[in-house]
C-alpha cells in the first residue's frame, strides 16, 4: 500500500471517531436551567466583559490616533508617509467612533434589560 492511501485511511477513522465523540457527547448532554436569582449575575458578569473589551479597544483606537498623528508631523512633506499617517488616523477614528458606539450601545440594551426584566 502506498503512504498516501495510508494517511488517508487514518485521517477517516480519526474523523469518524472524533465526529462520533462530539455527537454522543452533544446526545448525552444534561439541559443547564439557569436560576432565577443568579440572571442578575450572567448579566453582570457579560456587560463587565463587552466594558472591558471596549475600554481596550478604545485605548488601541486611541494610541493609533496618537501614532498617526507623529506620522503626519514627522513625514517631513513625503507623500507616500503622509498618505500612510492619514489612513492611519482615518482608521483609527473609525475604530474609536465604533468603541464609543458599543459602550454607549451597551448602556442603552443593560438600561432596557434592567426596565423590563427588573433585577
Amino acid at each position: 500500500m502506498k503512504i498516501e492511501t495510508i494517511k488517508g485511511q487514518l485521517m477517516k477513522k480519526f474523523l469518524i471517531s472524533t465526529y462520533t465523540l462530539i455527537t454522543t457527547s452533544l446526545i448525552l448532554a444534561s439541559p443547564v436551567f439557569a436560576q432565577a436569582s443568579d440572571i442578575t449575575k450572567v448579566e453582570n458578569f457579560i456587560t463587565n466583559i463587552i466594558q472591558v473589551m471596549v475600554l481596550l479597544a478604545g485605548s488601541l483606537a486611541s494610541a493609533f490616533f496618537v501614532w498617526g498623528g507623529v506620522r503626519y508631523i514627522t513625514s517631513s512633506g513625503n507623500p507616500e508617509t503622509l498618505e500612510g499617517a492619514k489612513k492611519t488616523i482615518l482608521y483609527s477614528a473609525i475604530g474609536l467612533t465604533i468603541s464609543l458606539a458599543a459602550f454607549v450601545i451597551t448602556n442603552i440594551v443593560t438600561q432596557l434589560a434592567q426596565s423590563a426584566f427588573g433585577s
